[in-house]
């Protein structure tokens, strides 16, 4: 019997679940495996080797799986392991920096280019560094936002101390010039509507995930591999954290009903409940 092979999907909480949600609409006949680390979040203010451990220890827990390709979905984890664990599997690894970096590319008039994330996603530089490789006259403006992880992994998407948690980390930001804003972190874009209001209409929104499931699908079609047939893909949602709020927030933004397995962490490996 053939067993369709699965996306596997990581990320340091529910932020890839915007990926996801990307990734259902262009490739409804993909099955889907997801991690979200949601015991250890947030990676923005951790070292680089250790959310290279981190990652490295999520990407051997879903090998188990045996996807075709592995979607890295958080930018922390792509500024610090993209490379490495692309050397330490033999499939396709995808991350989110450089797929946000050519959406901003394309959608800028000005070439003033804004980027927020966390702690670790600015100040590795990575999307500086995306960014000027695509072109080199474009003028960045970054800015680390460590406060907005938090309020999304709490459920806190539209309420007064968001629109203020929000509002004082875009001071700076808003004060510049910039005529579109990279949400450099994947938690972001479940504040979206919250950051439209307070940076102005005038200021076009980038998220990766659009582009990231783009370059996914490219991926599979040239390799032989995009999934076929007319049976629904039965997803896999797992979390190293509550389970309860994961899918709660989970079902909220993808509209449906999931299917997760709560997982705990034990000695050096995933294992489920």
């Amino acid at each position: 019997m053939f067993v369709q092979q699965a996306i596997a999907i990581l990320d340091s909480g529910v932020g890839g679940l915007t990926v996801v949600k990307e990734i259902m609409r262009q490739l409804p006949r993909e099955k889907i495996i997801y991690f979200g680390d949601t015991a250890r979040t947030p990676y923005g203010p951790r070292s680089s080797e250790e959310v290279r451990k981190f990652t490295e220890q999520i990407v051997d827990f879903l090998c188990q799986f045996n996807p075709k390709a592995i979607v890295i979905a958080c930018n922390t984890a792509t500024a610090a392991a993209l490379d490495y664990i692309s050397e330490k599997v033999s499939i396709p690894v995808i991350g989110v920096i450089h797929p946000g970096a050519r959406a901003a590319i394309s959608a800028t008039k000005t070439g003033l280019i804004g980027v927020i994330g966390t702690i670790g996603t600015i100040g590795s530089g990575a999307y500086t560094t995306a960014l000027k490789q695509l072109s080199p006259y474009v003028h960045v403006v970054s800015e680390a936002c460590p406060a907005l992880v938090p309020l999304v992994e709490q459920g806190q998407f539209r309420s007064k101390e968001t629109t203020s948690v929000v509002e004082a980390s875009l001071r700076n930001m808003r004060s510049s010039s910039i005529d579109c804003l990279i949400l450099g972190c994947t938690h972001y874009p479940f504040l979206k509507d919250t950051i439209q209001e307070v940076m102005g209409e005038q200021v076009k929104l980038i998220s990766s995930a659009d582009e990231t499931a783009r370059e996914l699908s490219t991926i599979l079609y040239d390799k032989g591999q995009l999934a076929s047939g007319d049976e629904s893909p039965v997803h896999q949602f797992f979390c190293s954290g509550d389970p309860e709020m994961f899918q709660k927030i989970a079902k909220t933004w993808l509209g449906e009903q999931i299917r997760r397995t709560p997982v705990v962490w034990q000695v050096s490996k995933f294992v489920e409940v």
